[in-house]
């Protein structure tokens, strides 16, 4: 029996339960659809928590309002996605309930509990029921009806935790995008998760071990079935602004940015605010942000292109794979980092592509350097502004090469001293084509960029891969193994026979009238099997000339270009 919190227990209460969370991750990210099916609310909210384990490690707190204001000031620097922003509101107004208390008694701790539902209710523009704020919000009632007559915070928590999971099991049908899907809402589990590990330091329970999780979950998302056109804000935005003053309103920016994008969530302390939103113009919201004072951090990620990705079973790509690249560079500091190239031309061109194939078609057609990446794994902006640094030219054209790579090489241009251009490539055969649009002699680097980004409404690419499970995607019946045709990103077919995939792209080759097709085959592709593709092209469109070559991409089976 626990009748009081203190500031110690309260620390170790949030380390538990951030380990409850961690360990369950990908079973919260399988649940995840909603607001968009973009797979990563257990990840957003687990190294939300993550970041109030890292201070509380560095600290003693002597009160339960130490205690809880150093773990609601790092959750609000810490919060990833609208999960992780609403979880840090929940403990946000949880520390300012507990302001000035030495200890927390049951009483105490449930109201604390009400004004975190409070806060988070307050900062999201349109709360959505059949949500994690429907799960508080229920738990917290339930908390503080049952301290009115319980001393014991034991059993006031493991009550709001019993009426939490009614709640939960309730979001299926509260919410018609959790029904669509038929699960769960995944931010309400995650919360119930870090309560759950809460009552278990309560309890004196051992924390769980952080191990690979097993690939079974009880319940999962189709998430073929949730399709990304669904999806009308396509970035998911968050950044911290630190105040210009302590008691400027953030409602006039609570309003525009309200009428850029949706799920909206602001969260704030004397000293600064984060803001979570999706949008569709997300340097607009930074922007207006720096009205109101000075932009600190930023995260923007593309949920089109990961909810494309788990639609086709795919691992959905975000920021936080950015972290390899960080340890990487940290594990090397002490070397300092290499002189940028001097210039000894006007032009020098990079591309980013995976597979030596690719790198070795751009590299003949001019590339000074290729930095290795594409589609699932895209490179940060500090790899392509190395690429950028060692390439000995005035002007550096970045060429993409990948939609979700664009804006990483828009950023290299502030970062060096080199005049850098970057060809908006969102496909491999886009900037196969700018590179053979290239004069290298050109007077001037406008003439450059013109004939560069004009080449590449000449092409159109296919790309041809396979399910790994089965699924119901944009209209079709996927099964698992069958083959997969993209079109500009969009999927064009999907059958079990190879060739009559073949077939139907080459007669839209005839119809859009492709002078040439080029056809890259990955690394499991047989070279006898790719030149019966290419046979089956020359034999479909005798009015092209038909190149097959080797990508060496480990991403896709087939890029076609058709020029």
């Amino acid at each position: 029996m626990n009748e009081l919190i203190t500031g110690a227990l309260f620390k170790q209460m949030v380390l538990h339960g951030a380990a409850a969370i961690t360990a369950q991750k990908q079973a919260i990210n399988d649940l995840n659809v909603f607001p968009v099916p973009d797979g990563d609310t257990g990840t957003n909210m687990s190294m939300t928590i993550g970041a109030a384990v890292t201070e509380l490690r560095k600290s003693s707190p002597s009160s339960v309002d130490q205690a809880a204001s150093i773990t609601a000031s790092a959750l609000l620097r810490g919060a990833r996605g609208n999960s992780g922003v609403i979880l840090s509101l929940l403990f946000r107004g949880l520390s300012k309930s507990l302001k000035g208390r030495e200890s927390a008694d049951a009483a105490s701790f449930a109201a604390a509990m009400q004004e975190g539902v409070s806060s988070a209710y307050k900062a999201v523009m349109k709360p959505a029921e059949g949500t994690v704020l429907t799960v508080s919000r229920l738990a917290a009632k339930r908390a503080v009806d049952v301290a009115a007559e319980e001393k014991d915070v034991e059993k006031v928590l493991e009550e709001a935790i019993r009426e939490g999971y009614d709640a939960l099991a309730q979001t299926v049908e509260m919410n018609p995008v959790l029904k669509k899907a038929g699960v769960v809402d995944a931010g309400g589990k995650g919360y119930l998760l870090i309560l759950e590990g809460m009552l278990s330091e309560l309890r004196g329970e051992p924390m769980p071990e952080q191990t690979e999780e097993s690939e079974e979950t009880k319940e999962k998302a189709d998430f073929a079935y949730m399709a990304a056109e669904e999806i009308t804000f396509a970035f998911d935005t968050v950044f911290i602004v630190r105040k210009a003053s302590p008691d400027i309103s953030l409602e006039p920016l609570r309003t525009y940015l309200n009428s850029i994008g949706d799920s909206l969530v602001i969260g704030e302390d004397d000293e600064s605010f984060k803001v979570h939103v999706h949008t569709n113009i997300p340097g607009s919201a930074l922007t207006e942000s720096q009205k109101y004072g000075t932009l600190e951090l930023a995260k923007i990620e593309n949920m089109r292109t990961q909810a494309e990705a788990l639609a086709q079973g795919k691992e959905a790509q975000s920021t936080d794979d950015l972290e390899a690249v960080e340890a990487e560079l940290e594990a090397g500091e002490g070397c300092a980092p290499a002189a940028p190239a001097e210039p000894e031309k006007p032009y020098g061109f990079l591309a980013v592509c995976a597979g030596g194939g690719l790198a070795a078609v751009f590299q003949d057609l001019g590339a000074d350097g290729v930095v290795s990446g594409g589609q699932t794994m895209n490179p940060s902006t500090e790899s392509i502004l190395e690429g950028v640094e060692k390439i000995p030219a005035e002007t550096v054209f970045i060429l993409p090469n990948n939609s979700n790579i664009i804006m990483a090489a828009q950023q290299c241009a502030a970062l060096t001293e080199k005049n850098v251009v970057v060809i908006p490539t969102k496909t491999v055969p886009q900037g196969i084509t700018a590179m053979m649009n290239v004069d290298f002699e050109a007077p001037d680097a406008e003439s450059i960029t013109q004939a560069m980004t004009e080449a590449l409404a000449t092409v159109t690419t296919a790309q041809i891969t396979y399910a790994a499970r089965n699924s119901d995607f944009d209209g079709f019946d996927i099964k698992e193994g069958d083959y997969l045709a993209l079109e500009e990103g969009r999927l064009f077919g999907t059958d079990s026979d190879l060739n009559a995939l073949l077939e139907r792209l080459a007669a839209e080759a005839v119809e859009k009238g492709a002078s040439f097709i080029s056809l890259y085959f990955g690394e499991d592709v047989s070279e006898d099997d790719a030149q019966a593709a290419g046979k089956l092209f020359e034999e479909r469109c005798p009015q092209a000339e038909v190149a097959v070559l080797s990508g060496g991409q480990p991403v896709y089976y087939y890029i076609i270009s058709m020029e």
